[in-house]
């Protein structure tokens, strides 16, 4: 079963439409709510992007992350997800000069499971990846960011710097980490 954690982004909803949309079986929390010991119960995590920075919910989020890693479980961060899942691993973020916000293309750079072609995203975001660690790999970028899609080397675990819930395309990704 898969368990989406609601970090608070005004996109969720779209999400969750989606996976409804598509009779997945999931279930959703927020980071408060979360039972940390009730991991092991799911086989794949979706990090949904989130309002505001919180140092709690930093921490839960990692959790899942390094549980999502040694447990050989599917991970799919959005937005903030992606961002997490690099801080957690030893990369960094910083702060754009200009919030991104509309649509994006987005172009596949290394051969990966979730898409192959050309693809059009929604971007709202603030901060992005600067600097990947050693078990993270860019797979996909856009004119304005090196890291659209990222993969930890050998797992079925991904992040996008934009919001896949908000364009057919970006669904389509979604839609392939489920089936997997």
């Amino acid at each position: 079963m898969l368990l989406v954690i609601d970090n608070g982004s005004i996109y969720t909803p779209n999400l969750i439409e989606f996976l409804k949309e598509k009779n997945f079986l999931f279930k959703k929390t927020s980071p408060f709510e979360l039972e940390i010991d009730s991991l092991g119960k799911y086989d794949s995590f979706i990090l949904s992007g989130r309002r505001k920075n919180e140092k709690k919910i930093n921490q839960i989020n990692s959790k899942v992350i390094l549980h999502s890693i040694q447990n050989n479980k599917k991970l799919f961060g959005i937005c903030y997800g992606a961002e997490i899942l690099a801080l957690t691993l030893g990369g960094t973020i910083r702060k754009l000069k200009t919030y991104q916000k509309g649509h994006e293309e987005i172009f596949t750079q290394k051969e990966n499971i979730l898409t192959t072609k050309k693809i059009m995203v929604f971007e709202s975001h603030g901060y992005e990846i600067s600097k990947l660690p050693k078990f993270l790999t860019s797979i996909a970028y856009s004119k304005n960011c090196e890291k659209e899609i990222i993969q930890y080397n050998g797992k079925f675990i991904f992040g996008t710097q934009f919001h896949p819930e908000m364009t057919h395309d970006g669904k389509d990704l979604i839609y392939q980490f489920c089936l997997l």
